[in-house]
């Protein structure tokens, strides 16, 4: 096999012109060989931009290209699934944009439709898990460093009320909890290396998008509780921050750190802080790497689909337990 994956890009989204496609054009392991869009002037615009050789105007003849070994899909929501199929099917390793589906039960079919294919990897991209700074975080909290890790609290909100976006088109799979408070879940999930027992919610949604544009949300865990929120409609914000019982951890920018400074987490223990820097990096980069090396090792993929279901259950719970008005077990 080649030192370097032959990549494809299915669409020409915001996230793959803006994050991924500049990050893998960096990367050790990758090459972006072509790209896809309905729109073919699009597609050639945006290969002519990145320097891409190939470009399609339908998704499946980029499928077809046999000189493609693997496939990102930034596609909406609703469309992750279907072309997640349909490029296993074609033989194709397939590295999926958050959330992976627009439910656990689809989410579950993909993967039975993954076993299928026991020679192909396949994988949720949730970029933040390759940043250095939080495998750190994930190796304080786990070797005992801040204690028992008892409550994490966190958000991420912008404020977008486009009616053409995206983010609040329900049937595409819009809403706050879907396109960025999947993050605290996930977080929430890797620290206590557990799954939540129940959740409880608070969610406003849109009289006319009928998407949710404003969540509050509590993670109750076997030795621990996990609070936070996210908003479509709210001015612009990240934050984490993770309290054990002899100490806490605070990030600068948990899940969007920059890519040309150095990314900067507090380590507070006895009343005493500690400053920790990490080296200038592109955790989308890293990302890239991570699973275009498990398919030139023949390793797992790096993310397995069990977590992105185990995801998705937890924010369809969240919608559940605001229907009913109380906390829902899990």
């Amino acid at each position: 096999m080649n030192s370097k994956i032959q990549w494809g890009i299915l669409s020409t989204a915001t996230i793959a012109r803006e994050q991924v496609i500049p990050a893998m054009l960096n990367s050790k392991y990758c090459n972006v060989l072509a790209i896809a869009s309905r729109n073919k002037k699009k597609a050639e615009e945006t290969a002519v931009e990145f320097g891409i050789s190939k470009f399609y105007d339908d998704y499946q003849e980029l499928l077809n290209d046999s000189e493609i070994e693997a496939v990102y899909i930034p596609l909406p929501n609703h469309l992750h699934v279907e072309w997640a199929k349909k490029a296993l099917l074609a033989g194709k390793h397939v590295l999926v944009e958050k959330p992976i589906a627009l439910g656990s039960a689809s989410a579950i079919s993909l993967l039975d439709e993954a076993k299928k294919h026991p020679n192909l990897k396949i994988a949720e991209a949730f970029m933040y898990k390759f940043h250095p700074q939080w495998i750190k975080v994930k190796q304080l909290v786990d070797s005992g460093e801040i204690g028992v890790l008892k409550t994490i609290q966190s958000s991420f909100s912008f404020f977008d009320d486009d009616a053409q976006s995206i983010t609040n088109n329900k049937s595409f799979g819009g809403g706050s909890l879907m396109d960025i408070g999947c993050y605290s879940i996930s977080i929430s999930r890797l620290l206590f290396n557990a799954e939540p027992k129940s959740v409880l919610a608070s969610i406003e949604y849109h009289p006319e998008y009928e998407v949710d544009i404003l969540a509050n949300g509590i993670l109750e865990f076997e030795n621990g509780s996990s609070s936070f929120f996210c908003a479509t409609q709210l001015d612009y914000t990240q934050q984490a921050q993770i309290f054990g019982t002899k100490g806490s951890i605070k990030f600068e920018l948990p899940f969007n750190p920059p890519i040309d400074t150095k990314s900067k987490i507090w380590l507070t223990k006895d009343e005493i802080t500690k400053e920790i820097q990490f080296d200038i990096c592109d955790q989308y980069t890293l990302q890239a790497d991570a699973f275009s090396n498990a398919i030139i090792q023949n390793r797992e993929a790096p993310v397995n689909l069990i977590d992105a279901i185990n995801n998705m259950i937890v924010i369809e719970k969240l919608h559940e337990s605001n229907a009913v008005g109380n906390r829902v077990k899990i």
